[in-house]
Parts: C-alpha cells; structure tokens; sequence
C-alpha cells in the first residue's frame, strides 16, 4: 500500500482578508475529515487561536511571532510531526500565516521537512476584494504573494459591484497567470478544492452524536442562499491502458489554466516500472510515489483533475493521448522524466 501522505495547505493574505473565517468555514464543511490546524497570529492575544478553538482536531498557537521568521525549518517540522503523527489521524494541516508572513518562507520549510508523512498541498491566498486597491498601495509585496499563489481567493466579492468584480477578477488572472481565481463571499470555499473530504457511511450518519459541522449546517446552508460561492469542476479519468511517460509528462507539464489539483493513481506497465505510481500534483507542485498494487487492484490509471474554468473535454482529449497500449516497447530511458519527481 502507498505511503500515506498528509497535504500541508498553506493559508495566506493581509490582515483583514478573511483568512480565519475561510478556515472556520473549512472547519464547519470538513464532511469528517480532521483537520489539524497551526494558526500563527502575529501579537500577544492570539484572538485567531480563540476563534477556532474548539472546531479542529488537534492545534498548535503560535504566538506572539511570525512563524516564517524561523531560522530553519526545525521548528516548523516540530509543529508538523505533532499533527501528523498517526495518533493524530489528521487528514489535512492547514497552517493560517501571519497577515505579515512571507508566504514563499513558509512553502520552503514545508519543502524543505524531512518528514516523508506530510506533502506540499498548495498556497492559498486570500484576498479582500473591497480593499485590494488600499491593501495593495500598503503592500506592493501582495502582487508577489499573489504571483506564487496556487489558488487565489477573492473574498469579500459581494461588497463591491458586478463592473469592479469583474475588473478586479482580470487584475488577480493577469498577476497569477494560470491560476483558478475564485470570488467568493463569507470565506465559502468548497473543501473539497483543497483537500478529500472523508466519506461518511449513512448508517453511521444517523445513530452519531450531532457534530459541530451539523449545528452549523442548516444556518450556513440559509445564509448562504443569495451569496456568491466558489464554484470549481472534477474531471475524472480512468484508463486499462497504461500511459506513456513521456507524453503524460508532456500533458502535465503544460496543464491547462483554472486547473488546481491532480490526484490518482498512474500504470505505466514499463519493464522495471510497473508498480502503482501515485500522482500528486497542487499548482507547478508535482510528485509521484510509486508503490506496490493490492493484490486484487486493477492494473489502471485512475485520475481526478480539480479546477476552475477547466474545458473537461479537452482534459480527456489530452489524456486519452498519453495512452500507450505497447508499453514493452518503451526505451529505457522513457521513465527519466516521471522519475525526477519521485522523492529520493
């Protein structure tokens, strides 16, 4: 069985953005996924640790201190090895920065974590659509930040008028090209953007214990009639066909814009190479895992694209290319290119 990893989402923007409401609404619609969370306020009253409190899993407060201001990454990987110890059965850390952390810091110690249970799960940045011009005149920093973003988050898009929205939507694509740009009000992502909601059996649903998520449930589904709300699409893919590296490498590398996540499994049936490669992919972030089958697990590519905007026919079109129904004819070298990205 592969290795199973933790993704570590990155949670960014200025003070005021709305990054601790999008975390609580994360929180309220985790469907039973647990979530640990590292909330890193910046002052000796950590009100954002209070907000929380009581909604996630297992958290760690850092106070009175900008987390990325580390030296090396040894203190973060304390943080991390806490909540991703199985013990923990954490499903998703989200780590909320500082409104004045650097966010390429945070990405590089996460990268940088010698721990092999947790992987890079996107940058997430957070943006006050009513405030942008002001916030963006304090910080011209936030053109950056925004630029190294995997998905963008225009909060706040109900306060300001269709013609500044759609002007504002044209500014972020133009500063992360590529990327999904999501307008959204009240911090309403849909999780299942950023991470795998656990399923949860109906018949379990029924006899449990009324959860958090379940209070807050029919209120959040009444305010949120008549609000804007983050809309994305899941493409999947599944194919007996092995693939071809290097054409599959050749699709990754150019993937389309608005497209977020990739997850699954890859066959590539190649002599030497023919054991599940499991597919992580998160912005430019790409990482293969390769592992063993099950003993009755089909030989097969199984893929779910997440994005934004994405043409669902051309993802398949693409794919359907990369499709190699002689892999034994495969030269030796033809797996360099997924083998960069596997972790030594």
């Amino acid at each position: 069985m592969a290795k199973r990893q933790i993704p570590v989402v990155v949670l960014a923007g200025f003070l005021g953005s709305g990054k601790t409401t999008l975390l609580n609404h994360l929180l309220r619609h985790s469907g039973g996924s647990r979530i640990g969370a590292v909330v890193n306020d910046f002052g000796k009253i950590e009100i954002d640790a209070m907000s929380v409190a009581g909604q996630v899993d297992s958290m760690v407060s850092l106070g009175n201190g900008c987390l990325c201001c580390a030296v090396d990454t040894s203190e973060l990987d304390t943080f991390l090895d806490k909540l991703a110890r199985p013990a923990a059965r954490i499903d998703v850390i989200v780590i909320e920065a500082s409104g004045l952390a650097e966010p390429q810091e945070l990405i590089r110690m996460i990268l940088a974590s010698e721990n092999e249970s947790i992987v890079y799960g996107g940058l997430v940045e957070v943006v006050d659509a009513a405030e942008f011009t002001a916030t963006r005149a304090r910080h011209p920093e936030l053109d950056r930040h925004v630029g190294i973003a995997d998905l963008v988050v225009l909060n706040k898009s109900d306060r300001i008028g269709d013609e500044e929205r759609a002007a504002l939507l044209d500014t972020l694509t133009g500063l992360a090209p590529g990327r999904p740009v999501l307008p959204v009000s009240h911090g309403r992502v849909d999780p299942g953007m950023l991470f795998d909601r656990a399923p949860r059996e109906e018949h379990v649903e029924a006899i449990r214990q009324l959860s958090f998520e379940d209070l807050c449930r029919e209120e959040d589904d009444h305010d949120h009639h008549g609000h804007l709300h983050a809309a994305y699409e899941s493409v999947e893919f599944v194919s007996e066909t092995p693939m071809n590296p290097r054409r599959l490498m050749a699709f990754l590398d150019s993937r389309p814009k608005g497209l977020y996540r990739i997850k699954g499994f890859v066959h590539f049936g190649i002599a030497g190479h023919r054991q599940k490669y499991t597919l992580h992919a998160v912005g430019d972030f790409l990482r293969f895992h390769p592992s063993p089958w099950g003993r009755s697990e089909p030989r097969a590519t199984q893929l779910v694209m997440i994005g934004s905007g994405i043409d669902a026919a051309a993802l398949h079109d693409g794919l359907q290319e990369c499709k190699d129904p002689a892999p034994q004819d495969a030269d030796e070298h033809s797996m360099w290119g997924v083998l960069r990205y596997v972790r030594p």
